[in-house]
C-alpha cells in the first residue's frame, strides 16, 4: 500500500516510480478512513522490431496465418492490416479474419488475389498513436492447388472466459479450410441470450451487459462440405462486491456493548476485514470479528474513532465507514426542565418527567420536601422506568415540592417541580335541544363553575370543528363574560344545524358540553330525474324524493328548457298538482321534435328548494306541423312576376324533419289553386313568373306547411298584386352645371308612368375620351330630381345620362348632356405676408398669387382666423391683397390666407400667430415660405 503526494502525481508523474495501486487516507479530529484502491497506469505504444519479415508461401486453396507480433503497449490496442500500401485495408469477411486478441490475420482459403504485401497496423485506444509492422509478403507456390480439407479451428476463445457483470463479452472463433467453412454458435444446455450479436461474418459472438444467468458452456462450430470441427469453452460471470447493509454512525455510553454488522453480495462471496482509523483492527479480549460482525464489549474512550468494514473478493473491494463516539458526561437537565409548576384538579393523574442527559445513564431518585418518595403496591405514587414520577387520583395532600435527582460516576443534577391541586371545573350549556326555522336566531349560554384562582377560556365548535368567528361573523358571535360565554347565531341556515360544543379550558383542566340544533328549511334538490317515456307532446318523468329538511314536502314543480326557451320554464303536468308524496308525473303540451331538458323543484311550508340536476337532453317525437306561416304579403319584383313573401316558421314549431312550404295562388275571382312546393325550411319568399300576367294583376295567395309526417295548415288568404312594369319613359329637361373642380350638379324633371312607378333615378357619367360602357353610376331614392356628383377630376369634360328604375328594372336613359369641371384652384400659397397689430385690429398685406396654366384664375382671397385651441375659424373674403381683421376677444389668434377661384380654395399660407393685444403697435414681417402643405 502506497501513499503519495497528490500534487506531485499531477505535475510530474514518472512511470517507473509512480505506476501502481493508490489509496487516499483522510483524517480529522474524529479519526481516519481509507478510500478504495485506484490503479495508476501509463499509456504507451512501442515500435515494431525493424527486422525484415520472411515471406510466407502457400499453395492456392490452402489456409494461412500471418503473425502480427505487436510491440509492447498499455492499455489495449486495436488491430488492422494494410494490403500492399496504406490506406488499402484488408476487409474482413467469411474468408478473412483479424483477431483482436492476438492481432494475427487469418485467411481460410488463399486465392491468387491475396498475393501481395501485408502490414499489421496497431492503434492505442487511449493515445490514438499508431505504428506499422514491417511488411510480410504472401506468395503462391507453384507446385499445384491445395485440395479440399475439413475445417481446422485456428482462433478460439479460452477454455475459461471470465467477465464482470454488466461488461460486454466478445468470444472469437475462426477456422481454416477448403471450401471456406461457415461458423455457427450454440449454448450447451441453454439458449444464446437474445441480446447477443454476431459480428465479422459470425466469427465473433458479442454479449452486451452480461448477467449471471448468461454464464455457461458455449460452443463454436466450423463446417464445410469436407467435415465439421468445434470448440467448447465456459463463460463465468463474476460480480464485484455490493453492499446490502452498511454501517451507521453510533453514539454509545461508556461501558455499553457495540455490535456492528456489514453485509455484501458478490461472486465469489466476499470476505470481510475491519479497519480502525485506517489501520487493520486486531481481535482482543473485548473485540470480536466474525463474518462481517464486529463486537466490542464494555466500550471506553479508547474505542472511539472511525471504523471501516472492507468487503472483498478476487475481483474487487468496497469500503463502508462509520464513526463510533463514546459518551462520558455528568447528568444535566434541559433548561425547560429545571423548574416546573404543575396545576391539576382533584382526581387527575400527574406525570412529572425527569430525563437527565448523561453518560453512563444516570440513576433517578425522587424526594417530596425532605422525604424520599418510595413506591408501594398500595400507593398511587410510582416511578416509571424512564424516571418520571406518576401520581394517580391526585388530592390535596399530594400538593408540594418534588425534587428529582440524576446521578452517575461523573456527578449529579436536580430539578424542582411544584404541584398544586385545585377543585375540578364544572360546565353548564343551555339550552340542550333547539328546533328553529331558517332565518331565525338563537343564543347558547355556556357557564363555567371553577376555582377563582384559575384563568378560564371558552372555545366553541360545530360538528367537531372550531367555529371561525371572523369568517362567519355574519352568523356567529361570541359574547364573553367573567365566567360564561354566549354564542349568538343569527339568520340561521340549514348548514348551521348540528351538534354544538362548548369547551372550558383552565390552567388545571378542561371540560366540555354539547347541545343539538335542528334547523327546518326549504326542501333540498330532488334526486336524479329520469325520462321514462316520450311522445310528440308529452314526457313521463320520475325522480327520487328531495330531503324535506324537517318540514314535509307539499308539492313538486316540473320545469323544462329547450334551445328556444329563455331559461327554465314551468310546464303543464298531469296531474295538474304534484303532491309531495309523488315521485313521477307527465309533462304535457310540449312541442314535437324539440330537444328538452327537465328538472324538478320541491316546495314545503317554509319555501321552495333548489332544483334537481337536469335530466339528460331528449327530443320529442315528430308530428304533423300545426303552425302556418305569418305575415303573408307581396313584394316588388320584375315585370310578369308574382312575388309572395312570408315570415318563416321557427324551428321550434316545424315539428319534424323534411319541413317545407306549400305556396298556393290564383288570380283574384278564379276557383282553381296553383300549388308550388318550397323545400327549404328557411325560405321566406316564392317568385312565380308568367309572361302573360300583366303588371299589377291581383292574386289570392296562401302559404301552408308540411314535413315528413304530413301537411299542416295554410295561412289566411291575402290578396297581392303582380309586379309592376319597369319605367317606360326617360326623364326630361336634364341639365348639368359645373360647381367646382370636383363637383357637377345634375337636375331633371319627373316622369308620369302608368305601368312602372319609379323608385328612384340613376345618373351615369363618363369622361369625354371614354366609352359609355365605362360609365360610373350613382342612384337617388324617392322623388328627388337632382344630385351633386362629387370626387370628379378637375378641368375634365363629362357626359351624363339619367334613367328611372324600380323593382322591375330600369327605364330608358335620357338624352346625353355634357358639363366640364372647373380648373383646379391655385396651388401657390400667398407669400411675403406683412401684418400690423393695433389693439384688437390686425392689418395684413401679401403678394398676389399667379395661377399656373392648368389652374383657374384667382377670384379673391380668404382670411381665416381662430382663437388658439379652437377648431372653428371665421372667414373674411376680399378681392384685394390686403385685409383688416378685428379680433373679437382677448387672446392668441391663428391667422392664415388662401387664394380662391371658381375651382375652390387654394393652398393656405403659413400660419401667423398673433399674441394677445394689450395696446401699442407691433409690426412683423413673415419669412417667405419654402414649401407648403395643403
Amino acid at each position: 500500500m502506497t501513499f503519495w503526494n497528490p500534487q506531485r502525481l499531477r505535475e510530474s508523474p514518472f512511470e517507473a516510480k509512480d505506476a501502481g495501486h493508490y489509496q487516499c487516507l483522510t483524517a480529522n479530529s474524529l479519526g481516519s478512513i481509507l478510500s478504495r484502491e485506484a490503479i495508476l497506469q501509463f499509456a504507451y505504444l512501442g515500435n515494431f522490431s525493424g527486422r525484415t519479415r520472411s515471406a510466407v508461401s502457400v499453395r492456392e486453396g490452402q489456409g494461412v496465418v500471418l503473425m502480427c507480433s505487436p510491440p509492447p503497449h498499455s492499455p489495449e490496442i486495436i488491430y488492422s492490416w494494410v494490403f500492399n500500401e496504406f490506406p488499402s485495408f484488408v476487409a474482413e469477411d467469411s474468408r478473412r479474419f483479424i483477431s483482436q486478441e492476438t492481432g494475427n490475420l487469418y485467411i481460410s482459403k488463399v486465392q491468387t488475389s491475396d498475393v501481395g504485401s501485408y502490414i499489421c497496423l496497431v492503434k492505442n485506444t487511449v493515445t490514438n498513436a499508431r505504428v506499422l509492422s514491417p511488411p510480410t509478403p504472401l506468395t503462391l507456390r507453384n507446385d499445384g492447388v491445395m485440395g479440399e480439407y475439413e475445417p481446422k479451428i485456428e482462433v478460439h476463445f479460452p477454455f475459461m472466459v471470465t467477465a464482470a457483470k454488466g461488461m460486454t463479452v466478445k468470444m472469437e472463433c475462426f477456422a481454416l479450410g477448403n471450401p471456406v467453412p461457415t461458423i455457427s454458435w450454440m449454448k450447451v444446455n441453454g439458449y444464446i441470450p437474445s441480446k447477443a450479436r454476431l459480428r465479422k461474418s459470425q466469427g465473433v459472438l458479442e454479449i452486451p451487459n452480461v448477467q449471471l444467468d448468461d454464464a455457461g458452456i458455449y460452443e463454436c462450430r466450423a463446417e464445410n462440405s469436407r467435415g465439421r470441427n468445434s470448440f467448447r469453452g465456459q463463460l463465468q460471470v463474476y460480480n464485484y462486491p455490493h453492499w446490502v447493509e452498511k454501517l451507521n454512525d453510533t453514539h454509545l455510553d461508556s461501558g455499553s456493548p457495540l455490535r456492528w454488522e456489514c453485509k455484501a453480495t458478490g461472486k465469489p462471496r466476499p470476505t470481510y476485514r475491519w479497519l480502525k482509523n485506517g489501520v487493520p483492527l486486531l481481535a482482543q479480549s473485548r473485540v470480536e470479528m466474525v463474518n462481517g460482525v464486529l463486537m466490542i464489549h464494555n466500550v471506553n474512550q479508547s474505542d472511539a474513532g472511525m471504523y471501516q468494514c472492507l468487503a472483498e473478493n478476487k475481483y474487487g473491494s468496497i469500503y463502508a465507514s462509520a464513526e463510533l463516539k463514546v459518551l462520558a458526561s455528568a447528568p444535566v437537565f434541559a433548561l425547560n426542565q429545571l423548574k416546573k409548576t404543575i396545576i391539576i384538579t382533584k382526581g387527575q393523574e400527574v406525570l412529572i418527567e425527569c430525563k437527565p442527559q448523561g453518560s453512563p445513564k444516570p440513576t433517578i431518585s425522587w424526594k417530596k420536601g425532605d422525604k424520599a418518595v418510595r413506591e408501594s403496591k398500595r400507593s398511587d405514587v410510582s416511578i416509571l422506568p424512564d424516571g418520571s414520577l406518576r401520581i394517580l387520583n391526585a388530592s390535596k395532600p399530594d400538593e408540594g415540592k418534588y425534587i428529582c435527582r440524576g446521578e452517575n460516576v461523573f456527578g449529579s443534577a436536580e430539578i424542582l417541580a411544584s404541584v398544586f391541586v385545585k377543585e375540578p371545573t364544572r360546565i353548564e350549556l343551555t339550552p340542550k335541544k333547539i328546533e328553529l326555522t331558517v332565518g331565525e336566531s338563537i343564543v347558547l349560554n355556556c357557564k363555567a363553575i371553577h376555582d377563582a384562582s384559575l384563568d378560564v377560556s371558552f372555545y366553541w365548535t360545530l360538528k367537531g370543528q372550531p367555529i371561525d368567528f371572523e369568517k362567519e361573523r355574519g352568523h356567529f358571535e361570541s359574547i364573553r363574560q367573567a365566567s360564561s360565554a354566549d354564542l349568538m347565531i343569527r339568520n340561521i341556515l340549514l348548514m348551521h344545524a348540528g351538534r354544538y360544543g362548548c369547551r372550558v379550558q383552565t390552567t388545571a383542566d378542561s371540560v366540555s358540553d354539547e347541545a343539538d340544533l335542528l334547523v327546518r328549511g326549504p326542501p333540498g334538490p330532488p334526486g336524479i330525474v329520469i325520462v321514462e317515456e316520450i311522445t310528440d307532446s308529452t314526457a313521463t318523468l320520475s325522480w327520487s324524493p328531495a330531503a324535506d329538511n324537517h318540514s314535509p314536502i307539499s308539492s313538486y314543480n316540473l320545469q323544462a328548457r329547450s334551445p328556444f326557451s329563455l331559461g327554465w320554464q314551468t310546464v303543464k303536468t298531469v296531474p295538474e298538482i304534484i303532491t309531495g308524496d309523488m315521485e313521477s308525473a307527465m309533462a304535457v303540451d310540449l312541442n314535437p321534435w324539440v330537444e328538452y331538458e327537465f328538472r324538478v323543484v320541491a316546495t314545503n311550508p317554509i319555501g321552495t328548494g333548489d332544483p334537481s340536476t337536469p335530466s339528460r337532453m331528449i327530443r320529442t317525437n315528430e308530428a304533423v306541423p300545426k303552425t302556418a306561416p305569418a305575415n303573408v304579403s307581396g313584394r316588388s319584383g320584375r315585370r310578369h312576376e308574382l312575388v309572395i313573401a312570408w315570415e318563416p316558421v321557427s324551428e321550434e314549431f316545424q315539428n319534424g324533419e323534411g319541413f317545407g312550404y306549400i305556396v298556393a295562388f290564383r288570380p283574384n275571382g278564379t276557383r282553381g289553386w296553383k300549388e308550388k312546393m318550397v323545400t327549404s325550411s328557411d325560405a321566406s319568399k316564392f317568385i312565380y313568373r308568367d309572361e302573360s300576367v300583366p303588371p299589377l294583376t291581383p292574386f289570392e295567395v296562401k302559404v301552408g306547411v308540411y314535413n315528413n309526417k304530413g301537411d299542416g295548415p295554410f295561412s289566411n288568404i291575402v290578396v297581392i298584386c303582380s309586379a309592376e312594369g319597369e319605367p317606360s319613359a326617360a326623364p326630361t329637361d336634364v341639365k348639368a352645371t359645373s360647381l367646382s373642380v370636383s363637383e357637377i350638379l345634375v337636375a331633371w324633371k319627373h316622369i308620369k308612368e302608368s305601368l312602372g312607378r319609379p323608385q328612384g333615378f340613376e345618373v351615369g357619367y363618363w369622361k369625354d375620351m371614354e366609352q359609355e360602357e365605362a360609365a360610373e353610376t350613382v342612384k337617388t331614392g324617392g322623388n328627388e330630381s337632382s344630385i351633386i356628383l362629387t370626387g370628379l377630376e378637375g378641368n375634365t369634360l363629362y357626359h351624363l345620362t339619367v334613367r328611372a328604375y324600380n323593382g322591375a328594372g330600369y327605364g330608358p336613359p335620357s338624352s346625353e348632356v355634357r358639363a366640364a369641371t372647373k380648373k383646379s384652384p391655385p396651388s401657390q400659397a400667398p407669400s411675403n405676408i406683412m401684418w400690423e397689430q393695433q389693439g384688437s385690429q390686425v392689418s395684413l398685406g401679401w403678394e398676389p398669387v399667379r395661377p399656373l396654366a392648368n389652374e383657374s384664375e384667382v377670384v379673391g382671397y380668404k382670411v381665416f382666423y381662430r382663437q388658439e385651441g379652437h377648431s372653428n375659424s371665421q372667414v373674411i373674403e376680399t378681392e384685394k391683397t390686403q385685409a383688416v381683421v378685428l379680433l373679437p376677444d382677448v387672446g392668441v389668434y391663428i391667422i392664415e390666407v388662401r387664394a380662391f377661384s371658381e375651382g375652390g380654395d387654394g393652398t393656405a399660407s403659413s400660419q401667423i400667430r398673433v399674441p394677445s393685444y394689450s395696446g401699442g403697435i407691433q409690426i412683423v414681417k413673415e419669412f417667405k415660405m419654402v414649401s407648403q402643405i395643403s
